[in-house]
């Protein structure tokens, strides 16, 4: 077998490869080179910047503690606003593609403060800010704030835990204090598992709940779409599969992976029979309450699919069957695939089926939803009914009486884990859809097969870091000098699109800069493969934190939100 060095693919030996690691440098003239130095000062730089301008500035004595973001023009940490209150976000879960960032400096530099920083904030999270649970305080719904030390959030969520695609960049945490970790782990378990007997997983968890050995429970066989008190979102159950199979890993308890792949079986038992599709959910939320109108869509007052869907669809109208936006599939073809894919890259045999879960679900979205003449997914339900520029006959969860379900683009956040699939399966079903996809994205033919009869777009303008992360998988799978050359280009092309004023941000005129973006990651991989580094970067697998909940916007007005507005407010 041959190994992708970028993130431990395996990938068998029919894949078309030639040439060595690091054939790279064959490409190399003055001008490549002095771009590659540009690219990487402009990540120095950054991480400088955010070392001297993005900790914590409030106290005489200030603690290791990161912002999660910063005014590029005033120097003003990011805050979250509600009435009264403007707080300094410094949530953990928000910053942990920054922490791989700076490892990833660290590694490439040899500078050893990048990491340091970030294993001291980390530390000092442990040491000093840990719930009596051993949760940390963080998540979509809690944060620290920067100027008080203290436990907050937004308003209207309860402060409660919750995780959904973040995937922790749990080694590092392991290398500060592997015990905290796993009391960490275990705590997320059992705050997220309402019951053990009955299964029932919520994307909530209380803080404060007493340690238990979470493992110790008992597996039961139980049938999908069961009512449930929590909603089993697969963005949270992914979290909680990614950090039960990192601990086996890092500490070969085997019960640890034994529940990672229990809950990862809960969605394929809950997938459609016919079409292979789904699930979001593996239960429906239990009804509880009376709706006083179809405005109330809380979950306590049923599921809101069939509620919404159910008088024209019947029993397929599910939340746990809507694959509607890619907000649903972008998860669970997109993110979980990534997560699984990795996990079965890393531990191999032991995780069972896993790989080949991931691998007929890929292709069964493929199948049946999508559109290769336009690049587009259709919304449907799992059984394959296909709502596009269907009008919803009523309000409710999913929108509003009126609007249309409109197709959807196939972007890069489906390319990669369709390429990904590819290289851990070699089936080339999936490499026919990826490359039907780069195509249409404007990154030329990725060939035949990988390596083979390549001609990309050295014209492109994207700047897309996940395509730069799929032209580098394939450059350390292959060689081929050709991917290289188009993820120079895009690579060039993010610096001049997002490096600004000293940091990353969504493009020249934004105001505020998230640390945790994923391009300065993106750009030290490059420069890794180009070097024949590619171990020295941790592996990209698309987690990300977020906050969200009531936010007072400057007309008064509070309104639920996410921290994405704070990040795309513009100059006027």
């Amino acid at each position: 077998m041959t190994r992708n060095r970028s993130c431990g693919i395996s990938v068998t030996s029919n894949v078309h490869e030639h040439g060595s690691v690091g054939a790279g440098r064959l490409l190399d003239t003055p001008a490549t080179l002095e771009e590659d130095q540009t690219r990487l000062d402009a990540v120095i730089e950054f991480a400088n910047n955010v070392l001297k301008n993005g900790r914590d500035r409030y106290r005489a004595d200030p603690t290791p503690l990161f912002a999660d973001g910063i005014n590029t023009f005033t120097g003003e940490h990011v805050r979250w606003r509600t009435p009264g209150k403007a707080q300094v976000i410094s949530d953990l879960a928000c910053q942990q593609n920054l922490f791989r960032t700076l490892t990833a400096l660290t590694n490439l530099t040899g500078d050893a403060k990048y990491k340091d920083a970030a294993k001291a904030a980390i530390k000092y999270h442990v040491d000093n800010l840990l719930d009596s649970s051993g949760l940390l305080q963080w998540g979509g719904h809690r944060f620290i704030n920067l100027e008080t030390l203290e436990p907050t959030g937004p308003d209207g969520k309860g402060l409660m835990h919750e995780l959904k695609g973040t995937f922790p960049f749990y080694d590092l945490m392991y290398h500060v204090n592997p015990e905290a970790t796993v009391k960490y782990v275990k705590a997320f378990w059992n705050a997220h598992v309402l019951d053990w007997d009955g299964f029932y997983v919520s994307r909530h968890g209380k803080y404060g709940l007493p340690v238990r050995d979470v493992w110790a429970h008992r597996m039961v066989d139980l049938p999908p779409f069961r009512e449930s008190p929590g909603l089993s979102f697969i963005n949270t159950g992914s979290d909680l599969i990614y950090a039960a199979g990192t601990v086996y890993r890092l500490t070969k308890d085997k019960r640890a992976l034994d529940w990672a792949k229990y809950l990862a079986h809960q969605y394929v038992l809950a997938r459609n029979p016919k079409t292979g599709l789904g699930a979001y959910q593996f239960t429906q939320p239990k009804k509880t309450q009376e709706p006083p109108d179809d405005t109330a869509t809380s979950s306590w007052f049923g599921d809101r699919a069939k509620r919404q869907f159910g008088p024209e669809f019947g029993t397929v109208a599910l939340e746990a069957n809507v694959l509607f936006f890619s907000r649903h599939s972008g998860f669970l073809y997109g993110k979980n695939a990534l997560m699984q894919i990795q996990l079965a890259s890393e531990l191999g045999d032991e995780v069972g089926d896993l790989l080949e879960w991931t691998h007929q679900g890929l292709i069964s979205f493929a199948a049946c939803a999508y559109v290769p003449e336009t690049n587009m997914f259709k919304p449907m339900f799992t059984d394959g009914t296909d709502l596009s520029n269907y009008s919803l006959k009523r309000r409710g969860y999913f929108d509003r009486e009126g609007p249309v379900l409109k197709q959807y683009p196939a972007t890069s956040n489906f390319l990669l884990p369709y390429v990904r699939g590819f290289l851990a399966t070699v089936d080339h079903a999936l490499w026919k859809t990826a490359r039907t996809m780069a195509k249409a994205n404007g990154f030329g033919d990725l060939g035949s097969a990988p390596g083979k009869e390549v001609n990309v777009n050295l014209d492109t303008g994207s700047a897309d870091a996940r395509a730069l992360f799929v032209l580098i998988d394939l450059y350390n799978t292959t060689s081929d000098s050709e991917y290289l050359k188009l993820g120079r280009v895009i690579g060039n092309n993010i610096v001049k699109t997002h490096f600004n004023r000293g940091y990353f941000t969504w493009g020249p005129t934004y105001i505020n800069a998230q640390f945790d973006m994923i391009e300065p990651l993106a750009l030290l991989a490059l420069q890794a493969a180009i070097d024949g580094k590619a171990d020295k970067v941790p592996c990209f697998i698309d987690g990300s934190g977020y906050v969200d909940g009531g936010y007072e916007f400057p007309d008064g007005s509070v309104k639920g939100t996410t921290d994405q507005y704070i990040y795309t407010m513009q100059q006027k």
